[in-house]
Protein backbone atom coordinates (compact mmCIF):
# COMPACT_ATOMS: atom_id res chain seq x y z
CA UNK A 1 0.00 0.00 0.00
CA UNK A 2 1.22 3.46 -0.99
CA UNK A 3 0.57 6.36 1.45
CA UNK A 4 -0.08 9.98 0.38
CA UNK A 5 1.63 12.58 2.53
CA UNK A 6 -0.64 14.30 5.06
CA UNK A 7 0.22 17.84 3.78
CA UNK A 8 -0.73 16.91 0.23
CA UNK A 9 -4.10 15.58 1.41
CA UNK A 10 -4.89 18.75 3.32
CA UNK A 11 -4.14 20.93 0.27
CA UNK A 12 -6.41 18.85 -1.91
CA UNK A 13 -9.26 19.11 0.58
CA UNK A 14 -8.81 22.88 0.81
CA UNK A 15 -8.89 23.35 -2.97
CA UNK A 16 -12.01 21.22 -3.22
CA UNK A 17 -13.80 23.32 -0.60
CA UNK A 18 -12.75 26.57 -2.30
CA UNK A 19 -14.12 25.44 -5.65
CA UNK A 20 -17.44 24.47 -4.09
CA UNK A 21 -17.65 27.97 -2.34
CA UNK A 22 -17.01 29.88 -5.60
CA UNK A 23 -19.68 27.91 -7.44
CA UNK A 24 -22.17 28.75 -4.70
CA UNK A 25 -21.43 32.52 -5.05
CA UNK A 26 -21.85 32.45 -8.87
CA UNK A 27 -25.36 31.03 -8.59
CA UNK A 28 -26.67 33.64 -6.12
CA UNK A 29 -29.99 35.24 -7.21
CA UNK A 30 -29.82 38.98 -8.29
CA UNK A 31 -31.52 41.30 -5.76
CA UNK A 32 -34.15 43.59 -7.38
CA UNK A 33 -33.54 47.33 -7.09
CA UNK A 34 -36.34 49.42 -5.59
CA UNK A 35 -37.47 52.23 -7.94
CA UNK A 36 -40.35 54.66 -8.34
CA UNK A 37 -42.13 55.07 -11.65
CA UNK A 38 -44.66 57.32 -13.32
CA UNK A 39 -46.37 56.74 -16.66
CA UNK A 40 -45.40 58.77 -19.72
CA UNK A 41 -48.46 60.66 -20.90
CA UNK A 42 -49.73 62.66 -23.83
CA UNK A 43 -50.71 66.30 -23.39
CA UNK A 44 -49.87 69.95 -24.04
CA UNK A 45 -46.73 71.66 -22.79
CA UNK A 46 -45.36 75.20 -22.88
CA UNK A 47 -41.65 75.75 -22.70
CA UNK A 48 -40.39 77.74 -19.73
CA UNK A 49 -37.42 79.87 -20.83
CA UNK A 50 -35.34 80.72 -17.77
CA UNK A 51 -33.38 83.96 -17.60
CA UNK A 52 -31.89 86.30 -15.05
CA UNK A 53 -33.34 89.79 -14.90
CA UNK A 54 -32.60 93.24 -13.50
CA UNK A 55 -35.35 95.59 -12.33
CA UNK A 56 -35.00 98.99 -14.03
CA UNK A 57 -37.05 102.15 -14.47
CA UNK A 58 -39.20 102.19 -17.58
CA UNK A 59 -38.35 104.64 -20.38
CA UNK A 60 -39.35 108.14 -19.28
CA UNK A 61 -39.45 107.11 -15.62
CA UNK A 62 -35.83 107.98 -14.82
CA UNK A 63 -33.96 111.30 -14.74
CA UNK A 64 -30.25 111.74 -14.12
CA UNK A 65 -29.40 115.40 -13.45
CA UNK A 66 -26.07 116.73 -14.74
CA UNK A 67 -24.58 120.23 -14.98
CA UNK A 68 -24.90 122.11 -18.31
CA UNK A 69 -21.29 123.28 -17.88
CA UNK A 70 -18.72 123.59 -15.12
CA UNK A 71 -20.63 125.00 -12.15
CA UNK A 72 -21.06 125.17 -8.39
CA UNK A 73 -24.12 123.63 -6.76
CA UNK A 74 -25.96 126.51 -5.08
CA UNK A 75 -29.00 124.54 -3.91
CA UNK A 76 -29.79 120.83 -3.59
CA UNK A 77 -32.92 120.50 -1.42
CA UNK A 78 -33.77 116.80 -1.90
CA UNK A 79 -32.08 113.90 -0.09
CA UNK A 80 -31.98 110.22 -1.04
CA UNK A 81 -35.39 108.62 -0.54
CA UNK A 82 -37.28 111.94 -0.66
CA UNK A 83 -40.40 112.02 -2.80
CA UNK A 84 -40.61 114.71 -5.48
CA UNK A 85 -43.53 116.16 -7.40
CA UNK A 86 -43.65 117.58 -10.90
CA UNK A 87 -42.08 121.04 -10.83
CA UNK A 88 -40.18 120.59 -7.56
CA UNK A 89 -36.71 122.17 -7.53
CA UNK A 90 -34.03 119.50 -7.75
CA UNK A 91 -30.84 121.54 -8.29
CA UNK A 92 -29.86 125.20 -8.68
CA UNK A 93 -26.46 125.81 -10.23
CA UNK A 94 -24.33 128.90 -9.84
CA UNK A 95 -22.95 129.63 -13.34
CA UNK A 96 -21.85 133.31 -13.51
CA UNK A 97 -21.14 133.19 -17.25
CA UNK A 98 -24.73 132.23 -18.04
CA UNK A 99 -26.17 134.98 -15.84
CA UNK A 100 -23.84 137.55 -17.40
CA UNK A 101 -24.79 136.42 -20.89
CA UNK A 102 -28.50 136.79 -20.14
CA UNK A 103 -27.94 140.32 -18.73
CA UNK A 104 -25.88 141.34 -21.76
CA UNK A 105 -28.56 140.09 -24.14
CA UNK A 106 -31.25 142.08 -22.34
CA UNK A 107 -29.11 145.22 -22.64
CA UNK A 108 -28.63 144.57 -26.36
CA UNK A 109 -32.41 144.38 -26.80
CA UNK A 110 -32.88 147.76 -25.12
CA UNK A 111 -30.25 149.34 -27.37
CA UNK A 112 -31.86 147.83 -30.48
CA UNK A 113 -35.28 149.14 -29.46
CA UNK A 114 -33.89 152.65 -28.94
CA UNK A 115 -32.31 152.51 -32.38
CA UNK A 116 -35.64 151.50 -33.91
CA UNK A 117 -37.45 154.40 -32.22
CA UNK A 118 -34.83 156.87 -33.41
CA UNK A 119 -34.97 155.47 -36.95
CA UNK A 120 -38.77 155.76 -37.00
CA UNK A 121 -38.64 159.37 -35.85
CA UNK A 122 -35.94 160.25 -38.40
CA UNK A 123 -37.84 158.63 -41.23
CA UNK A 124 -41.01 160.51 -40.33
CA UNK A 125 -39.16 163.82 -40.12
CA UNK A 126 -37.34 163.35 -43.44
CA UNK A 127 -40.55 162.34 -45.18
CA UNK A 128 -42.20 165.56 -44.04
CA UNK A 129 -39.28 167.66 -45.26
CA UNK A 130 -39.34 165.85 -48.59
CA UNK A 131 -43.05 166.58 -49.02
CA UNK A 132 -42.36 170.29 -48.46
CA UNK A 133 -39.50 170.16 -50.97
CA UNK A 134 -36.81 170.75 -48.40
CA UNK A 135 -35.24 167.26 -48.30
CA UNK A 136 -33.96 165.21 -51.21
CA UNK A 137 -35.30 161.76 -52.15
CA UNK A 138 -31.96 160.20 -51.24
CA UNK A 139 -32.39 161.37 -47.65
CA UNK A 140 -35.76 159.63 -47.53
CA UNK A 141 -34.24 156.44 -48.92
CA UNK A 142 -31.39 156.57 -46.37
CA UNK A 143 -33.84 157.05 -43.51
CA UNK A 144 -35.97 154.11 -44.66
CA UNK A 145 -32.88 151.93 -44.97
CA UNK A 146 -31.81 152.82 -41.42
CA UNK A 147 -35.25 151.86 -40.12
CA UNK A 148 -35.07 148.47 -41.83
CA UNK A 149 -31.60 147.81 -40.42
CA UNK A 150 -32.71 148.86 -36.94
CA UNK A 151 -35.67 146.43 -37.04
CA UNK A 152 -33.37 143.62 -38.22
CA UNK A 153 -30.94 144.37 -35.40
CA UNK A 154 -33.81 144.22 -32.89
CA UNK A 155 -34.94 140.81 -34.17
CA UNK A 156 -31.38 139.50 -33.94
CA UNK A 157 -31.02 140.81 -30.38
CA UNK A 158 -34.31 139.23 -29.35
CA UNK A 159 -33.25 135.87 -30.83
CA UNK A 160 -29.91 136.01 -29.04
CA UNK A 161 -31.68 136.97 -25.82
CA UNK A 162 -33.98 133.95 -26.11
CA UNK A 163 -30.99 131.63 -26.47
CA UNK A 164 -29.20 133.30 -23.55
CA UNK A 165 -32.34 133.08 -21.41
CA UNK A 166 -32.71 129.40 -22.26
CA UNK A 167 -29.12 128.79 -21.24
CA UNK A 168 -29.62 130.75 -18.03
CA UNK A 169 -32.72 128.66 -17.36
CA UNK A 170 -30.50 125.58 -17.24
CA UNK A 171 -29.19 126.78 -13.90
CA UNK A 172 -32.49 125.48 -12.48
CA UNK A 173 -33.50 121.82 -12.80
CA UNK A 174 -37.03 120.82 -11.80
CA UNK A 175 -38.71 117.43 -11.53
CA UNK A 176 -40.37 116.27 -14.74
CA UNK A 177 -42.50 113.57 -13.07
CA UNK A 178 -43.56 112.38 -9.63
CA UNK A 179 -40.91 110.08 -8.21
CA UNK A 180 -38.26 109.41 -5.61
CA UNK A 181 -34.62 110.48 -5.32
CA UNK A 182 -32.86 107.15 -5.85
CA UNK A 183 -29.31 108.49 -5.52
CA UNK A 184 -27.66 111.77 -4.54
CA UNK A 185 -24.04 112.12 -5.61
CA UNK A 186 -23.17 115.67 -4.42
CA UNK A 187 -23.85 118.30 -1.78
CA UNK A 188 -24.42 122.09 -1.97
CA UNK A 189 -21.19 123.95 -2.61
CA UNK A 190 -19.62 121.17 -4.66
CA UNK A 191 -17.95 122.03 -7.95
CA UNK A 192 -19.22 119.78 -10.73
CA UNK A 193 -18.28 119.09 -14.33
CA UNK A 194 -20.74 118.76 -17.22
CA UNK A 195 -21.71 115.39 -18.66
CA UNK A 196 -22.81 111.95 -17.50
CA UNK A 197 -19.46 111.22 -15.85
CA UNK A 198 -20.35 113.58 -12.97
CA UNK A 199 -24.05 113.08 -12.11
CA UNK A 200 -25.80 115.16 -9.42
CA UNK A 201 -29.07 113.34 -8.74
CA UNK A 202 -30.92 110.28 -10.01
CA UNK A 203 -34.71 110.36 -9.79
CA UNK A 204 -36.99 107.44 -10.71
CA UNK A 205 -40.72 106.79 -10.70
CA UNK A 206 -41.09 103.58 -8.63
CA UNK A 207 -44.59 103.00 -10.01
CA UNK A 208 -43.16 102.50 -13.51
CA UNK A 209 -40.68 99.65 -13.35
CA UNK A 210 -39.80 96.92 -15.80
CA UNK A 211 -37.35 94.03 -15.96
CA UNK A 212 -34.53 93.58 -18.44
CA UNK A 213 -34.04 89.82 -18.80
CA UNK A 214 -30.88 88.24 -20.22
CA UNK A 215 -32.43 85.43 -22.27
CA UNK A 216 -30.33 82.89 -24.20
CA UNK A 217 -29.94 83.98 -27.82
CA UNK A 218 -31.01 80.51 -28.99
CA UNK A 219 -34.46 81.04 -27.43
CA UNK A 220 -35.26 84.43 -29.02
CA UNK A 221 -37.17 82.88 -31.91
CA UNK A 222 -39.56 81.33 -29.38
CA UNK A 223 -40.15 84.56 -27.43
CA UNK A 224 -42.92 86.82 -28.67
CA UNK A 225 -44.29 90.19 -27.60
CA UNK A 226 -47.15 89.89 -25.08
CA UNK A 227 -46.02 86.37 -24.09
CA UNK A 228 -46.80 85.59 -20.44
CA UNK A 229 -43.95 85.48 -17.95
CA UNK A 230 -43.31 85.15 -14.22
CA UNK A 231 -40.85 86.92 -11.95
CA UNK A 232 -39.38 85.09 -8.97
CA UNK A 233 -38.21 87.57 -6.33
CA UNK A 234 -35.53 86.38 -3.85
CA UNK A 235 -37.32 85.61 -0.61
CA UNK A 236 -40.71 86.17 -2.22
CA UNK A 237 -43.64 83.82 -1.61
CA UNK A 238 -45.47 83.91 -4.92
CA UNK A 239 -44.18 84.65 -8.44
CA UNK A 240 -45.22 87.97 -9.95
CA UNK A 241 -47.15 87.71 -13.20
CA UNK A 242 -45.60 89.66 -16.07
CA UNK A 243 -45.75 90.20 -19.83
CA UNK A 244 -43.04 90.41 -22.47
CA UNK A 245 -42.90 93.98 -23.85
CA UNK A 246 -40.31 93.52 -26.57
CA UNK A 247 -37.37 91.39 -27.67
CA UNK A 248 -34.35 92.59 -29.67
CA UNK A 249 -34.51 92.45 -33.45
CA UNK A 250 -30.70 92.13 -33.67
CA UNK A 251 -27.88 90.95 -31.42
CA UNK A 252 -24.13 91.40 -31.56
CA UNK A 253 -22.21 88.55 -33.21
CA UNK A 254 -20.99 86.07 -30.64
CA UNK A 255 -23.51 87.16 -27.99
CA UNK A 256 -24.73 84.41 -25.68
CA UNK A 257 -27.67 86.33 -24.22
CA UNK A 258 -29.92 89.16 -25.39
CA UNK A 259 -32.04 91.66 -23.49
CA UNK A 260 -35.78 91.03 -23.38
CA UNK A 261 -37.98 93.68 -21.74
CA UNK A 262 -40.68 92.40 -19.38
CA UNK A 263 -43.44 94.43 -17.68
CA UNK A 264 -44.59 93.17 -14.24
CA UNK A 265 -48.28 93.23 -13.35
CA UNK A 266 -47.43 94.57 -9.88
CA UNK A 267 -44.36 96.47 -8.67
CA UNK A 268 -44.94 96.74 -4.93
CA UNK A 269 -42.37 94.01 -4.20
CA UNK A 270 -39.81 95.29 -6.71
CA UNK A 271 -37.01 97.82 -6.33
CA UNK A 272 -34.90 99.32 -9.10
CA UNK A 273 -31.56 97.51 -9.25
CA UNK A 274 -32.96 94.26 -7.80
CA UNK A 275 -32.03 90.95 -9.44
CA UNK A 276 -34.88 88.52 -10.16
CA UNK A 277 -35.35 85.19 -11.88
CA UNK A 278 -37.49 85.37 -15.02
CA UNK A 279 -39.56 82.57 -16.53
CA UNK A 280 -40.90 83.30 -20.01
CA UNK A 281 -43.50 80.96 -21.49
CA UNK A 282 -42.89 79.87 -25.06
CA UNK A 283 -45.43 78.57 -27.63
CA UNK A 284 -47.66 75.67 -26.59
CA UNK A 285 -46.94 72.20 -28.03
CA UNK A 286 -50.13 70.13 -28.17
CA UNK A 287 -50.40 66.31 -27.89
CA UNK A 288 -46.78 65.84 -26.87
CA UNK A 289 -45.26 62.83 -25.12
CA UNK A 290 -44.47 64.05 -21.61
CA UNK A 291 -42.39 62.61 -18.79
CA UNK A 292 -41.41 64.07 -15.41
CA UNK A 293 -38.13 65.96 -15.72
CA UNK A 294 -36.82 63.81 -12.85
CA UNK A 295 -36.75 60.87 -15.27
CA UNK A 296 -34.12 62.47 -17.50
CA UNK A 297 -30.58 61.07 -17.12
CA UNK A 298 -27.55 62.60 -18.83
CA UNK A 299 -25.03 59.94 -19.80
CA UNK A 300 -22.15 61.66 -21.59
CA UNK A 301 -23.54 62.96 -24.87
CA UNK A 302 -26.64 60.79 -24.58
CA UNK A 303 -29.96 61.63 -22.94
CA UNK A 304 -31.55 58.57 -21.36
CA UNK A 305 -34.88 57.58 -19.83
CA UNK A 306 -35.08 54.27 -17.97
CA UNK A 307 -38.35 52.37 -18.22
CA UNK A 308 -39.76 49.28 -16.51
CA UNK A 309 -41.04 46.57 -18.84
CA UNK A 310 -43.53 43.76 -18.25
CA UNK A 311 -40.55 41.59 -17.33
CA UNK A 312 -39.96 43.77 -14.21
CA UNK A 313 -36.59 44.80 -15.55
CA UNK A 314 -35.12 48.22 -16.27
CA UNK A 315 -34.63 49.15 -19.91
CA UNK A 316 -32.38 51.93 -21.18
CA UNK A 317 -33.95 54.26 -23.77
CA UNK A 318 -31.92 56.94 -25.51
CA UNK A 319 -34.35 59.76 -26.16
CA UNK A 320 -34.58 63.07 -28.00
CA UNK A 321 -36.08 65.81 -25.84
CA UNK A 322 -38.04 68.87 -26.87
CA UNK A 323 -39.09 71.75 -24.65
CA UNK A 324 -39.07 71.73 -20.87
CA UNK A 325 -41.49 73.28 -18.41
CA UNK A 326 -40.99 73.58 -14.66
CA UNK A 327 -41.39 69.84 -13.90
CA UNK A 328 -42.12 68.19 -17.25
CA UNK A 329 -40.06 67.41 -20.35
CA UNK A 330 -41.28 66.76 -23.88
CA UNK A 331 -39.98 63.54 -25.49
CA UNK A 332 -39.73 63.71 -29.27
CA UNK A 333 -38.39 60.18 -29.76
CA UNK A 334 -37.58 57.15 -27.60
CA UNK A 335 -40.57 56.76 -25.22
CA UNK A 336 -44.30 56.24 -25.89
CA UNK A 337 -47.32 57.28 -23.80
CA UNK A 338 -48.20 54.73 -21.12
CA UNK A 339 -44.67 53.40 -20.64
CA UNK A 340 -43.54 53.32 -17.03
CA UNK A 341 -40.57 55.65 -16.65
CA UNK A 342 -38.31 55.51 -13.61
CA UNK A 343 -38.24 58.82 -11.72
CA UNK A 344 -36.25 57.67 -8.69
CA UNK A 345 -33.51 55.06 -8.38
CA UNK A 346 -32.46 55.14 -12.04
CA UNK A 347 -29.03 56.70 -11.62
CA UNK A 348 -26.36 54.04 -12.13
CA UNK A 349 -28.99 51.41 -12.87
CA UNK A 350 -27.74 49.02 -15.58
CA UNK A 351 -29.84 47.99 -18.56
CA UNK A 352 -31.70 44.79 -17.81
CA UNK A 353 -31.47 45.05 -14.00
CA UNK A 354 -34.28 43.51 -12.03
CA UNK A 355 -36.39 46.11 -10.26
CA UNK A 356 -39.23 46.32 -7.80
CA UNK A 357 -41.65 49.23 -7.93
CA UNK A 358 -42.12 51.10 -4.69
CA UNK A 359 -44.77 53.61 -3.70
Amino acid sequence: MKFVPLATSLVAVSLLCACRHEAAEETETETPVAVQVEPARSGPIREVIAATGLVTAAPGAELTVTAPEAARIAELPKAEGDRVRVGDLLVRFDIPSLAAGAAASRAAIEQARARVENAKAAATRVQGLFERGVAARKEVEDADRELLEANAALEQAQSASGAATALAGRTLVRAQFDGVVAKRFHNPGDLVEPGSSDPILRVIDPSRLEVTAAAPVATLARITANAPARLVVPGGDEPIEATVIARPVAVDPGSVTAHVRVRPAAVSKLTAGMSVEVEILGPEHAASVLVPSAAIVRDGDATVVMTVGSDSKAHRNEVEVGVTSRETTEILKGVKPGERVIVRGQNGLPDGAAVTIGS
